[in-house]
């Protein structure tokens, strides 16, 4: 039920109600008469049409009101939260079938982790263009993990620009080197 499907039972109830405490609609005869002057309307009879209009509102903001998104309860994840639970989401990935896919995915989760991190375009680059850009970058967090994020991306360039295969122990290490760089680099937790 939404909004505008509240409006119209409102504006029903209310015709309903105005015709039952005694007002008339104006007949297709009428129409051709000439303009009379206003009409009054007892005020006994506006207040039962009032008390259902109220009513009619009351039980529609509360139909929308138990409709609405729960989802503003939940607490927010941090930024490294969020990387570890998509990087998790990798690990179906993680067969000799689907090795590609693996190193694309979790390739993807880091450069687009590094960007928000550090602030620096980590996913519009080549592997060899960001870890030039990190030997010039002055972030010393991020240049202490120069070599393992070096290793990693090469090894994930691997398995998708040579079709090289991994084996699931391979994996299974690039995930770890994954998660423990997000883990070490991750903004520190407020209370």
């Amino acid at each position: 039920m939404n909004a505008i499907h509240c409006i119209r039972l409102v504006a029903r109830g209310c015709a309903w109600l105005a015709l039952l405490c005694g007002g008339t609609l104006a007949g297709a005869a009428e129409d051709i008469r000439d303009i009379r002057g206003p009409k009054s309307v007892p005020a006994a009879g506006m207040l039962p049409a009032m008390l259902a209009g109220l009513v009619a509102i009351a039980i529609c903001t509360y139909v929308l009101w138990r409709r609405r998104p729960r989802a503003a309860h939940q607490p927010t994840l941090s930024l490294s939260e969020e990387t570890l639970a998509r990087l998790e989401s990798t690990k179906s990935l993680m067969t000799t079938a689907t090795a590609r896919e693996f190193g694309i995915a979790a390739s993807e989760v880091i450069r687009s982790y590094i960007e928000k991190r550090f602030e620096i375009v980590a996913t519009q680059r080549t592997t060899e263009e960001f870890l030039q850009a990190l030997l010039q970058s002055s972030n010393e967090k991020l240049t202490r993990h120069r070599s393992a994020l070096a290793a990693f991306l090469q090894q994930c360039d691997f398995v998708k620009f040579a079709g090289g295969s991994l084996a699931i122990t391979d994996m299974e290490a690039l995930f770890q080197s994954a998660r423990g760089f997000v883990l070490e680099t991750g903004e520190p937790r407020t209370a």
